[in-house]
């Protein structure tokens, strides 16, 4: 049924022009006639008599006419002749027709309303409806026992509802009115409820207002409360899901879709992997299913099995030039020196792929084979070949870093790659336009530059630059800063402010350890976070060069338990 038709159009009306009511039909014609001459009384009196009508039944009938017709401001006259609430008092459970002709009547005085452009006015009366029914049936919608055409059209009211406030720019009624919906006995079929449902997650997603938990009214004993959108989101379309595999309602990708997005705010891609295994075979294509998990695998750091699912969507025998499958893959063996030369072959793949297609996408394989070429040279068994792939990795990013002139990532790639060969101008150059780039707001870049001002003997800068951003950094990410300026104390002879650097970094590293939670996002990725193993091992080795055996003995110990077979306290061990 499209969306302009009523919910109880007859088959008369639609083709001869004939209303019907109470076992009796007349034709249009002559009521048609009275209404172009504007006479909607004497319209309205005339199917009274023929029909044996009351005036809302009269009304509602004439209102349809109007409203088929394309005459929405006439079928709004028409309709606001209709009394609700004095027809609402006269009816009973058991003359569901008489409902039904009166509800309709204001359901197409709604609609017109909404073409009209009067959202509030229409949301209004849509409301009304829905308070009708309520009264009408006061102990719910009986399953089963309700004629078809009333319960299409109090569905129908009920679906529009929402969208006529959102329409109307009443965002937090229009969150209150999809509760309402959802949780009144409506009778609603799977599909109705489906699209309801839907709707609710996109606009909880999406609308940018935060909607509260639900009112106390609202929530059963024992059953589990959403504590902000996003959760209640995801509960939606998880239920939505559910239907989907029972088959209770048509497959819709959109559904997936939007719980891909809202799972991957949360980093809860484990929850996605679940739903994606769960699909009855035929929804998606195998390869495609195999990306995506091993998207949701690498989400969570599981890059073995991430890797094994791309390595068998790649085969030969299946898509091997894929995209999104190739730049997945070249990424992931940028992270790891053992991997790094297979996915040489994928970002080259996916270079070659790119060319004359997507040159956006052309850059990041660029981008993924120069990060390749510089993680298997950390791996090189020769000089020669070290300086070669590096010189590639470099000539890579310079290409990369052509096709998005200010990529952030790309420049400090590259201030990194420089800085490991010992350029350390031009590496302090794309370090300093990082900064300018992203503004001091990213810690990465500031470790950078005070690495590199350390390296050309500047440590005085370096501390600086240390110090501004840990004034510029969130408490939680000083870690790497603090290794960094105690290391920086120490290169300049400055032993006691190192140690009283390593002490405040090691209450930080056990604070987080201690208040870490299962739902915790972490700015920087986890290798970038300090380990409390490293700050022992870092006191441990201070007190060594000052002879301190017995805090070098406690910091040992101490390491030990964070990690027990290192050849680093080993060699401390010898020492004491």
């Amino acid at each position: 049924m499209a969306d302009d038709e009523t919910p109880s159009q007859t088959q008369e009306s639609s083709t001869a022009r004939e209303f019907s009511a109470n076992g009796t039909s007349m034709s249009t014609t002559d009521v048609e006639a009275k209404l172009d001459k504007g006479n909607i009384e004497e319209a309205e009196s005339s199917l009274r008599e023929r029909l044996s009508l009351n005036s809302e039944e009269a009304r509602t009938l004439l209102g349809r006419l109007e409203y088929q017709r394309g005459n929405v401001e006439a079928a709004l006259r028409v309709l606001d002749g209709i009394d609700l609430q004095a027809a609402i008092q006269k009816l009973q459970p058991s003359s569901q027709q008489a409902a039904r002709l009166v509800l309709e009547g204001v359901y197409l005085k709604v609609k017109s309303l909404q073409k009209l452009g009067k959202f509030a006015e229409a949301a209004q009366d849509c409301a009304n409806i829905l308070d009708a029914v309520g009264r009408i049936f006061p102990q719910g919608i009986p399953d089963a026992q309700v004629e078809s055409k009333l319960q299409e059209m109090i569905s129908k009211a009920v679906e529009l509802l929402p969208e006529l406030l959102k329409q109307a720019g009443k965002y937090q009624e229009a969150m209150a009115a999809y509760r309402r919906v959802l949780l009144n006995p409506w009778n609603l079929d799977n599909d109705y409820c489906g699209r309801i449902q839907k709707a609710f997650a996109v606009f909880l997603l999406h609308s940018g207002l935060e909607a509260g938990p639900p009112s106390l009214g609202a929530q059963a004993d024992g059953a589990y409360v959403p504590k902000n959108n996003l959760e209640e989101a995801i509960l939606l379309l998880l239920v939505l899901m559910r239907k989907l595999h029972h088959g209770d309602i048509q497959w819709d990708p959109s559904v997936l879709d939007h719980l891909m997005y809202a799972l991957s705010l949360c980093s809860q891609t484990p929850v996605l992997s679940k739903q994606l295994e769960e699909l009855k075979p035929g929804v998606f294509h195998r390869t495609e299913r195999w990306n995506l998990l091993a998207l949701c695998c690498s989400g969570v750091g599981q890059n073995k099995a991430a890797m094994n699912l791309l390595r068998k969507s790649l085969h030969i025998n299946e898509r091997p030039n894929d995209l999104t499958a190739l730049l997945l893959a070249a990424k992931i063996c940028s992270e790891d020196s053992q991997l790094a030369a297979e996915g040489v072959g994928y970002a080259q793949r996916a270079v070659d792929n790119a060319k004359g297609v997507d040159e956006h996408l052309k850059g990041v394989g660029l981008r993924m084979l120069g990060l390749c070429l510089g993680k298997q040279a950390k791996v090189s068994s020769s000089d020669f070949e070290r300086s070669r792939l590096q010189n590639e990795a470099l000539k890579s990013l310079d290409s990369a870093l052509s096709f998005e002139q200010d990529n952030p990532d790309i420049i400090f790639e590259l201030g990194a790659h420089y800085a490991e060969q010992r350029n350390l101008n031009a590496a302090l150059r794309f370090a300093k336009k990082y900064i300018d780039i992203t503004g001091g707001s990213v810690m990465k870049g500031w470790r950078l530059l005070a690495l590199i001002l350390s390296a050309q003997q500047r440590f005085t800068e370096a501390e600086v630059v240390t110090d501004a951003a840990l004034d510029e950094t969130g408490k939680w990410e000083q870690g790497p800063l603090l290794r960094l300026k105690a290391k920086l104390k120490v290169s300049q002879s400055r032993p006691m402010e190192a140690i009283e650097t390593y002490c405040y970094l090691l209450a930080l590293v056990q604070a987080q350890r201690k208040s870490s939670g299962p739902m915790k996002i972490y700015s920087q990725v986890e290798d970038d976070k300090v380990k409390e193993f490293e700050v022992w091992f870092g006191l441990a080795a201070l007190y060594s060069s000052l002879s301190h055996w017995k805090d070098v003995e406690v910091c040992v110990k101490k390491a030990r338990e964070m990690k027990q077979y290192s050849a680093e306290l080993v060699h401390t061990e010898g020492k004491i």
